[in-house]
């Protein structure tokens, strides 16, 4: 299994004891509902995804703001077990998560995810409009972070956390200033751009631009990375999407808080 496959799914060595006990502590911990799931009235989606990933966590607090009933199919990346062929077969061609099964039908990749529920009517419009001038600023970002803020914060989380994790190997410091460079580039079009004026990221009120976004972003924290030291714009934003998202944004990050040692409300 090769290091940039892994770093790609955001999964971790089995060897790790301390960090697959706190791991499994937040995957067990009970989410709760704003709604409770009936299965007798209607068949859930299944919702296969891991909180070590970023896209699970942004798409796992969408659905829980969305009271949209789901089951639950958590996927231990850390084991590898969505590189099992039965995996591949029946649940995910790409070996990867986020992914849903609705009745048979199969999808993957989150955005895609999140534009095939709103279609159904299950994303209601405050968090993902229907009107198209709406949409597509909301869109515009989603299509902008991909390659950019999502790009560059893995990269450097990957080469300062992941890597050295599963390899032993400490990074040079040139090396680590190359992917921080990166990321802040795209750090600092957020902080000067996106939030330009604004309290979110597309306008005055919360969307699933920024909590994809924000997932992005928290993920530094477990490379020793504080955001909110340089980025006070951002800094404030954070602070105003997790009020709106709590509680489920705490539980799906409460991984990154356990594994940075840093709470939602630590001090600089």
């Amino acid at each position: 299994m090769s290091v940039s496959f892994l770093a790609s799914l955001l999964g971790l060595s089995n060897d790790e004891d301390q960090l697959q006990l706190a791991f499994d502590e937040v995957q067990n911990r009970r989410v709760p509902s704003r709604q409770p799931t009936n299965l007798r009235m209607s068949a859930p989606i299944r919702y296969y995804y891991d909180l070590m990933s970023q896209p699970s966590r942004a798409l796992f607090i969408i659905f829980r703001l969305s009271n949209m009933p789901f089951e639950d199919c958590v996927v231990a990346l850390r084991n590898g077990e969505h590189l099992t062929e039965d995996f591949k077969k029946e649940i995910n061609r790409f070996q990867r998560v986020p992914c849903i099964h609705d009745n048979g039908y199969k999808l993957a990749e989150s955005v895609a995810i999140l534009r095939y529920l709103s279609a159904k009517g299950k994303i209601p419009e405050h968090l993902y409009p229907k009107y198209f001038v709406d949409q597509s600023r909301v869109d515009e970002f989603l299509e902008w972070q991909h390659m950019s803020l999502r790009l560059t914060c893995a990269m450097y989380f990957r080469t300062v956390w992941l890597e050295p994790l599963l390899t032993g190997r400490t990074p040079t410091e040139a090396k680590i200033e190359t992917f921080r460079m990166h990321m802040e580039r795209n750090l600092d079009v957020v902080e000067e751009v996106w939030l330009e004026g604004k309290d979110f990221l597309t306008g005055s009120h919360l969307t699933v631009a920024d909590i994809f976004a924000a997932c992005e972003i928290e993920q530094t924290r477990m490379a020793d990375y504080d955001v909110r030291i340089k980025y006070p714009k951002i800094r404030a934003w954070l602070k105003r999407v997790r009020q709106s998202c709590n509680p489920y944004y705490d539980v799906a990050h409460e991984f990154v808080y356990k594994i940075s040692g840093t709470g939602p409300q630590a001090k600089l």
